[in-house]
């Protein structure tokens, strides 16, 4: 990893942090966190990895395209919302980052940790009122974003 990606790397790990805490406390992803992420995502690949611009272009499109069509469809379906909008957003700021070709692996690893958290709750409960709770998805797609960001930035050769 190259000097110059510091700031931004330090500046994913501040927002994510604080994205992650600030869902699991009011249940919320504001704009304020979220759009900054996205927009310094696509700064770092233009200044750090221009080469690397379309696939973050393309990730923060198919991120946001992704989670908006499977909330619409639930919504459709269902009639009321199954997924926050602040969700949607979040997961297209981590495709700014992380490329369209990871995001298939931050959902499954947000979904397979979300799924586990909720099991084990409801067995620590022991009742289905886990089940019923809406579950404040932020964390897990936090956590999946810098598991996937620590293994890249670490394994990647420096430029």
């Amino acid at each position: 990893m190259p000097v110059t990606a510091l700031p931004f790397i330090v500046i994913y790990c501040v927002l994510t942090g604080l994205l992650a805490w600030y869902d699991y406390k009011t249940g919320l992803l504001p704009d304020h966190l979220v759009c900054p992420l996205l927009w310094c995502g696509m700064l770092f690949y233009v200044v750090i990895k221009p080469q690397h611009l379309p696939s973050s272009v393309i990730g923060a499109i198919a991120g946001y395209c992704s989670l908006a069509g499977l909330y619409w469809l639930y919504k459709g379906i269902r009639h009321k919302e199954g997924l926050g909008y602040g969700d949607v957003k979040f997961f297209a700021a981590l495709g700014a980052w992380h490329g369209w070709q990871q995001l298939p692996v931050l959902i499954t690893i947000a979904t397979a940790t979300a799924l586990l958290f909720v099991c084990f709750e409801a067995i620590i409960a022991r009742s289905g009122q886990a089940l019923k709770n809406p579950l404040r998805f932020g964390p897990f797609l936090s956590a999946a974003g810098l598991l996937i960001g620590f293994q890249t930035w670490w394994t990647t050769p420096p430029l």
